[in-house]
């Protein structure tokens, strides 16, 4: 029912087709934009407690406003509903963890490019059509091109930037799992729980340098960093798939640059550019395919119906 009442609020379209990739583009946008947004809001908590404890604090939040809002239900759950549930949590926690390990190591542009090798693998491997493939492989590109030159090979930050892109991969293959589901957002306030519990342990001894201003950045990065782009990916993954989902997740280099530039006033070359454009063709030319392939499927579904004349009655 929770689900019902969303599509009807937000008029989501009910099947594929170019209006349903449209409306998952503009999810995983939205939720990309907010997640960097969080990341420059942090920056304060990162320096004051580190970064491993306002991972873990975060997924802590996070799970605590998703599970007032939508109140789970715990019992009378099938056993395929706790795998998918439990599996989501570890891929939530384990991509976040990870990827800061790794960005104390590598450039961030360097770790957010492979991590993007996970979800840009699950399209590849996941796609139907050329044109698919072909978008997969544009995105991938125009990744590259933003994170531009890296700096000296770690190999200890390309492992834990390559395990990132692991779990990144589960993610987006449980994402359409768990948008799917008949209580997909219960479901997702369940897996963020499990992800909190799994990142508890990494907390540290951040808590004891804790201030009440870095308390609220993480409580803020919170809603925006975990609250809404989980809650975005998992509508736009019941409106899509996985192999669109995953294309659609190098918005998060795009997002990143924008606010880098617009919040934190980091320069932007020539070059990250060409990487945006190219990333946003990608997109494009996904949502196009998505409208040519729904027309298609209506065509051949429609091909043995009587044709009416203009004017019969």
């Amino acid at each position: 029912m929770p689900n019902v009442l969303v599509r009807r609020r937000l008029r989501l379209p009910g099947g594929g087709g170019r209006g349903a990739v449209m409306w998952a583009t503009g999810l995983v946008a939205a939720g990309a934009g907010a997640a960097e947004v969080a990341s420059a809001l942090s920056v304060g908590a990162f320096a004051t407690v580190g970064a491993e404890t306002v991972g873990a604090l975060r997924l802590v939040v996070a799970a605590i406003v998703l599970g007032v809002v939508f109140q789970p239900r715990l019992r009378r759950r099938p056993a395929e509903e706790w795998v998918a549930i439990i599996g989501f949590g570890i891929a939530m926690a384990g991509t976040s963890l990870a990827l800061h390990a790794a960005i104390a190591r590598v450039p961030l542009g360097i770790a957010v490019t492979i991590q993007f090798l996970g979800p840009c693998v699950v399209a590849l491997a996941a796609s139907r059509r050329l044109v698919e493939v072909l978008c997969a492989v544009m995105a991938l590109a125009g990744v590259v091109v933003i994170a531009g030159p890296g700096g000296a090979f770690d190999a200890a930050g390309f492992a834990l930037a390559l395990l990132a892109a692991a779990f990144l991969a589960l993610y987006t293959v449980l994402a359409e799992k768990v948008g799917k589901s008949a209580a997909a957002t219960a479901d997702l306030s369940l897996a963020v729980g499990v992800a909190a519990l799994v990142a508890l342990p990494f907390v540290g001894g951040g808590m004891a340098r804790m201030t009440p201003g870095a308390l609220g950045l993480i409580a803020v990065s919170a809603v925006l960093g975990v609250v809404v782009p989980y809650s975005a990916d998992t509508l736009a993954a019941r409106l899509s798939s996985a192999r669109v989902i995953g294309t659609l997740f190098s918005l998060d280099p795009v997002m990143g640059l924008a606010m880098g530039w617009l919040i934190l006033r980091q320069a932007v070359s020539p070059l990250a550019v060409t990487g945006v454009l190219v990333v946003v063709c990608a997109g494009g030319l996904l949502v196009w395919s998505g409208g040519q392939a729904s027309s298609r499927r209506v065509g051949r579904a429609t091909a043995g119906w009587p044709r009416i004349r203009r004017g019969a009655r």
